[in-house]
């Protein structure tokens, strides 16, 4: 699964140990070059940023700053390049009842050992999703040692709001079945409740002793948890919010009727015919992710037949021009196709454009190909000659 998706394209993943450093804290660079309510700001461009990134951080939109700037191409921005930001015009505001407040610094923050996206977010009072979006991580949010994170301010870039958002439900107990390797604190984080909860729900010990094929009562959940998407992939545990709108989006999912792999397969390769991309590198991406699976959702909220989480699904709205919703089939295919055709345009090569679905462009670029980034890369150039 990714995007950037698991989005994995610019797109939440990993966890990471050892020992770390610093954090400064450093004001974006924009400079006013006019007066009054309709003044415009100049914004040099750094690496990592896309318009979408400049365009939330300031306010305004893609449309917008793409016309100012007479950008045929809103994907294409250069490291340097002095970019026109329009900051006067009331429809391209954000929240244009609310009181503006100043938009607060980023900070560049040392990543340390025991760190996640989710406590440093916490730290400084912005979101797991900000962080994501102003760094390009994917959709596991994979951090380590040692990398400097750019941290937006609680008004700063926040990513889309998943297609689905999750009802508070009124809670009752669900029932689970102890797995092996399972324990109560997982299980707890799980289903969003407390290990202590569940000790004097099940009248456990103060080991909280549990074995293989037990079933524990699971007080205040939903009762569609208990077979929903799980919070851990590849040794990473998400945070709360981001499972549970993972659980609301594939309960949409299964709620409504799902194309057939072959049907999803027709799609995709339809539209990558439609976008200029090779439909053999569509098909192999889709197959490495769902396997042609639609009605699957990832502990990342990574959406669908080509894994695409909300914040990478607007940056593929804002690619074609017009909302997508990754819910829908169609749609779902057209924003994993976009970002791939936007990777393929702009990296060096094939295997860093594949790399960039899984790990995130501005992630490969800045660290290189990460070791199960490396196998991803090599999995699906294998299924591209099979989809020849």
């Amino acid at each position: 699964m990714t995007p950037l998706a698991t989005s994995r394209a610019d797109g939440l993943r990993r966890a990471a140990t050892g020992t770390g450093t610093t954090l400064a804290i450093a004001a974006v660079a924009v400079t006013a070059t006019g007066t009054g309510a309709h003044a415009d700001d100049q914004y040099t461009v750094r690496s990592g940023d896309t318009v979408s990134h400049i365009a939330a951080r300031h306010s305004t939109t893609v449309g917008a700053v793409a016309q100012a700037n007479a950008l045929t191409d809103a994907s294409r921005i250069r490291i340097g390049q002095v970019l026109t930001i329009p900051t006067g015009t009331p429809a391209v505001r954000v929240a244009p009842a609310a009181t503006a407040a100043p938009a607060p610094a980023a900070a560049s923050y040392t990543v340390r050992s025991g760190d996640t996206v989710s406590r440093i977010a916490s730290r400084h009072g912005t979101t797991t999703a900000a962080i994501v979006a102003a760094n390009g991580l994917d959709s596991r949010a994979f951090i380590r040692i040692g990398q400097t994170l750019t941290v937006p301010g609680a008004g700063g870039t926040t990513a889309a709001a998943a297609p689905v958002a999750a009802a508070a439900p009124t809670t009752t107990a669900a029932t689970h079945m102890v797995a092996s390797g399972e324990t109560v604190s997982a299980l707890a984080t799980r289903y969003g409740t407390t290990t202590a909860a569940i000790v004097a729900a099940n009248g456990l010990d103060s080991r909280a002793f549990i074995r293989i094929g037990q079933k524990l009562s699971i007080p205040g959940v939903a009762p569609a948890a208990a077979t929903s998407v799980g919070s851990t992939f590849a040794g990473r545990t998400y945070p709360e919010t981001t499972v549970a709108a993972a659980n609301a989006n594939l309960a949409s999912l299964r709620a409504g009727a799902v194309p057939s792999k072959a049907d999803m397969r027709a799609k995709i390769t339809a539209t990558a015919q439609a976008l200029g991309v090779d439909p053999a590198l569509a098909l192999a991406v889709a197959y490495q992710e769902s396997g042609f699976n639609h009605a699957v959702v990832s502990p990342a909220n990574a959406i669908g037949t080509m894994q695409v989480i909300p914040s990478s699904g607007q940056w593929a709205s804002e690619l074609v021009g017009r909302q997508l919703n990754l819910l829908d089939p169609d749609d779902n295919v057209t924003a994993g196709v976009a970002i791939l055709r936007s990777l393929v345009r702009n990296a060096p090569d094939l295997p860093t454009a594949i790399a960039g679905y899984y790990q995130g462009a501005s992630s490969v670029k800045r660290n290189g190909m990460f070791a199960d980034t490396q196998r991803y890369v090599a999995n699906v150039q294998a299924h591209m000659t099979r989809f020849a």
